[in-house]
């Protein structure tokens, strides 16, 4: 398919005007060579003619060839200068229609929004938030003062205000008023608690989530207004302690089928994996892991058996035997202390309740 096809009409018109009038150019100077004049003479006659600055002659126009010759190369050189800059002037007007036709299009749907969620920074970390919203079918707006960040979330189908999210009027023109939640991730603190403040001030019951980047700065979010407080370095740092400690399960949570990354980072802020040992002589030694109960201050969940040689079973099924030197893994809360709850332990505990009943 030829390139040109491919163009927009405004730029079409504009190559095609400006390829006319190089072509009328040239066929007048060396026109004007072959009646007989310089090259300079031509091509200074050739400019002057088609400007049409009203100078005079190099040359008089004492034949009717050169005058006739003249008027063709006036009017087909004004008709493509005017052909060109129509094309130009076109395109100039059209992207400026187009650019405030979006900004309309943008403020329009950006009014109509309700209880929808406001993310300020399309960082790294703006940027998967967003993904996962997105995954999630919520509505929400990114605020960002990067203009290029700003494009990038434009083509990827999002809504985006560019400007600082420190400033009332771009945060009410995001809807904060009307949005159910507000996620802070700007990477300086001072702007995120600034944002937060204001925030609270516009919208008393807006759900805001903040970023901070020093655990120090967790209590000044929440006396500004924040409703949770995210510290991605400690979350990190709890991670990466997490695999130190447990390399036999730390894989687990990766498997989990259909969790975004997000979610993990946000599960793992209160939830952890504990290694509970089965003693030798337990009487559980030999029957199913359907059997086995763990509990502490809430119930935990038995999401992998390691075996005495290290071999791990994860998601083991209900009748798997455990076996001398077993140590299960468990799911709970991250601060409770689990411990296993022995058959007979079971028992009374359930005539207990009945009695109570």
């Amino acid at each position: 398919m030829d390139s040109t096809m491919l163009m927009k009409p405004s730029m079409r018109r504009f190559v095609t005007g400006f390829a006319a009038l190089v072509i009328v150019l040239i066929i007048a100077v060396v026109g004007y060579v072959i009646m007989g004049w310089g090259v300079l003479e031509a091509i200074y006659m050739v400019v002057i003619t088609v400007a049409g600055v009203g100078y005079g002659e190099v040359r008089p126009l004492d034949s009717p060839e050169l005058r006739v010759f003249t008027i063709v190369v006036i009017v087909a050189g004004m008709s493509a200068v005017v052909y060109t800059l129509g094309g130009f002037v076109e395109m100039v007007a059209e992207g400026e229609i187009k650019r405030a036709l979006g900004e309309r299009r943008k403020t329009k749907e950006i009014e109509r929004l309700r209880d929808h969620v406001i993310i300020c920074g399309f960082g790294r970390m703006g940027q998967i938030i967003a993904e996962e919203v997105a995954s999630a079918s919520m509505p929400f707006v990114v605020i960002e003062s990067d203009e290029e960040r700003v494009a990038l979330a434009d083509d990827l189908g999002y809504l985006a205000l560019s400007g600082s999210a420190t400033e009332e009027d771009i945060l009410e023109s995001a809807g904060v008023a009307r949005a159910k939640m507000l996620a802070i991730v700007l990477p300086q603190d001072a702007d995120n608690v600034f944002i937060t403040l204001s925030a609270r001030n516009m919208n008393p019951s807006l759900d805001i989530i903040a970023r901070g980047e020093v655990s120090a700065t967790e209590p000044k979010l929440l006396q500004a207004g924040a409703n949770h407080v995210v510290l991605p370095a400690t979350t990190g740092g709890l991670r990466i302690a997490h695999m130190i400690t447990h390399p036999d399960a730390r894989g687990f949570l990766e498997k989990v089928e259909g969790a975004g990354d997000l979610t993990l980072e946000l599960y793992r802020l209160v939830v952890a994996l504990h290694d509970v040992p089965i003693p030798n002589d337990s009487p559980l030694v030999g029957r199913p892991v359907g059997e086995l109960r763990v509990e502490g201050e809430s119930p935990f969940l038995v999401v992998a058996v390691r075996r005495k040689d290290g071999t791990t079973i994860p998601r083991p099924d209900a009748d798997v035997a455990i076996q001398t030197g077993d140590t299960a893994v468990v799911l709970g809360l991250r601060e409770d202390v689990p411990h296993i709850v022995l058959p007979g332990e079971m028992a009374g505990s359930l005539r207990g309740e009945g009695e109570r009943a």
